[in-house]
């Protein structure tokens, strides 16, 4: 019980004004979200239902840029202007957003959409000066620098975290609330290695995303989501992620070890990679849309967006908390990895099968 309370007692390290800022992001995202949804409508930034969408009604997709304006104005309220990493985030984060809205508008090739993330990871390695550098702890040897190749494994990451949360968003809140617990596990690595600026920041992050779930989480009195991310938001906090996973596992004055980076967001991680393969397997592009992503088969299986949602944030701070105190205790690092990618295997063997994978799924309704 102690060891818990002095854990809780590192958020303690985040100064008043920090805390400030968030909740100040908090009711900004709340307020303008409710606020814009007739400029959404105005332009056409509304997603329509049909085809593989369960929405009902159409839906205005703001999330990213009201997100983005919530980072823009907390960094104005503490001068973060002159830093240079900041401006990188910025820059490659307004691109993302900028594509991702031309993409909810007119719908892009995928090719243009992967176009922009490299060209923003590019931004992230050359201006923001974020990069993997390297991975001594994946493969359990010492020294183990990537050199020219920290490049190619940057963009990597950039591509593979903002896709997977892209394909995460299916459910009413699904993206946004994984997002989210990422974020938070995050913050808690961070403060746990004594960076506590980086702390800060993110936490006004995870408060624009709280703000935003307000309205994206169907709740009582709220039978719909009144906004969604769109491809902006998704790609934007797809890239946070990547951007604090790499910033955070390559600081050698903080040092986080760079396997808990897929851990703390694993569920859209283990989907995605599962999927991209049987679509590969099938001839199919890996951007390619179906029917086949883990909430889907959950829906149709009888869980409700809400349980969804919640049930899906549980599981994924449960798996990165475990990661880290498996770290905690010692545990050789390279089985974490192998750990991740069993759970990989075992999310392909499970929907191997759709009708089978369906009919499992229920199975476990009927025990709760």
């Amino acid at each position: 019980m102690d060891g818990f309370v002095s854990y809780l007692a590192l958020w303690q390290q985040i100064p008043m004004q920090g805390w400030l800022r968030a909740l100040f992001a908090l009711a900004l995202v709340a307020a303008l979200c409710p606020l814009l949804v007739p400029f959404a409508a105005r332009v056409g930034l509304v997603d329509r239902p049909g085809g593989r969408k369960d929405h009902a009604a159409p839906t205005p997709m703001l999330g990213g840029l009201i997100i983005l304006l919530a980072m823009f104005a907390t960094s104005a309220m503490n001068h973060d202007f002159a830093s240079q990493p900041l401006l990188a985030f910025l820059l490659a984060g307004g691109l993302l957003v900028l594509v991702g809205v031309l993409d909810d508008l007119r719908d892009l090739s995928w090719k243009l959409r992967i176009g922009a993330q490299v060209l923003a990871a590019l931004v992230m390695i050359y201006v923001g000066g974020v990069a993997v550098q390297q991975l001594s702890d994946v493969f359990g040897v010492r020294e183990l620098s990537l050199g020219w190749l920290g490049v190619p494994a940057t963009v990597f990451v950039v591509v593979g975290m903002i896709n997977a949360l892209n394909m995460a968003d299916g459910v009413d809140g699904l993206a946004a609330s994984q997002a989210l617990v990422s974020i938070l596990l995050f913050i808690c690595f961070a403060l746990y290695a004594g960076n506590v600026a980086t702390a800060e920041r993110l936490l006004t992050v995870a408060a624009a995303v709280t703000g935003f779930l307000v309205w994206n989480v169907r709740r009582p009195g709220m039978p719909r989501a009144l906004v969604f991310l769109g491809d902006a938001g998704s790609m934007l906090l797809g890239f946070v992620i990547a951007w604090t996973a790499v910033r955070l596992t390559q600081n050698p004055e903080h040092p986080i070890s760079p396997v808990l980076g897929p851990w703390t967001i694993a569920l859209p991680l283990i989907d995605c990679c599962s999927l991209i393969v049987r679509r590969l397997q099938h001839g199919r592009s890996p951007f390619s849309g179906d029917r086949d992503h883990l909430h889907h088969i959950f829906l149709d299986a009888g869980y409700s967006s809400s349980q969804i949602v919640v049930g899906g944030m549980m599981v994924s701070a449960a798996l990165g908390l475990m990661a880290a105190v498996a770290l905690k205790l010692g545990v050789y690092r390279p089985l974490l990895v192998l750990s991740f990618f069993l759970l990989i295997a075992a999310h392909y063997r499970l929907t191997l099968d759709r009708d089978a994978a369906v009919a499992t799924v229920r199975k476990w309704r009927s025990h709760d």
